[in-house]
């Protein structure tokens, strides 16, 4: 039997597509077997909630009166790249704030931006005849920023090493804490839901194509840092607005390692 994308397109806008998880999928094949499960079943959704680095957003705060050209840019004391233009700035996830003994950072600031609380801005210039201003301090939301993209270089791994610690001490890593004398492994995936596992050809999942990111509509904008999806470690750059997303879906973590 085939299935054609316009049939299912016209029943998801007539709401009577029948969707289910790609973890709800394998017993539907073994109840119904594959053509049985190809005719009841019309979209099959995957996806991963988890830790990952290589995320963050990119800002553009507005002008002020008078103008400065960012050179240096924190918010909540974390340091942002601000060698872009004058008002412009990329805030990594995993960057770390300037404050001593505090632990927060990028992600934090992310998180803060979304739940709709209020973060501090601060950037200094040597100042132009353009922009004549030399620092600023203010208070900022998510909504009065022009713009708040993210944009994750890596993300949605489409599977990962496992480690383990064969030494006699307790490694503490970015996988978690490693017992001595491989007393435990740590692994990170998200199994049959895991997107490109579900998708190793990327034959449906690449540039343009829209997901769900953070709680709010996103996109793939191609292939991710450090891709290598012939070794079965493919990954994904994507990238969403900030404005639509959701605390419930982007949590700050801090790890040891």
């Amino acid at each position: 039997m085939e299935k054609s994308l316009d049939l299912i397109n016209t029943r998801i806008r007539d709401g009577n597509a029948r969707v289910v998880t790609a973890d709800e999928m394998p017993a539907i094949v073994d109840e119904l077997g594959e053509e049985g499960a190809l005719e009841e079943v019309d979209v099959v959704t995957t996806g991963t909630f988890g830790a990952m680095c290589s995320s963050g957003a990119f800002f553009n705060f507005g002008h002020a009166d008078p103008p400065i050209r960012m050179e240096r840019v924190w918010l909540n004391d974390v340091e942002a790249y601000a060698g872009l233009a004058a008002v412009d700035a990329y805030l990594g996830a995993t960057q770390e704030a300037d404050s001593p003994n505090r632990v927060y950072g990028g992600a934090h600031v992310l998180e803060d931006l979304i739940a709709g609380n209020t973060v501090e801005l601060r950037a200094t210039s040597h100042g132009t005849d353009c922009y004549p201003r030399r620092s600023i301090t203010t208070d900022l939301l998510l909504e009065d920023m022009n713009q708040a993209v993210m944009l994750n270089p890596r993300n949605s791994y489409q599977c990962y090493d496992a480690a383990a610690n064969s030494t006699d001490r307790t490694l503490y890593t970015y996988m978690g804490s490693l017992l001595p004398r491989c007393g435990n492994i740590s692994y990170s995936g998200a199994g049959t839901l895991s997107p490109l596992a579900n998708d190793p050809g990327f034959r449906v999942i690449g540039g343009g194509v829209p997901i769900f990111l953070a709680g709010g509509e996103g996109m793939v904008v191609g292939e991710g840092t450090q891709n290598s999806a012939g070794g079965g470690f493919g990954t994904l750059m994507v990238t969403g607005d900030m404005k639509g997303m959701r605390q419930d879906f982007l949590r700050a973590a801090v790890m040891n390692g």
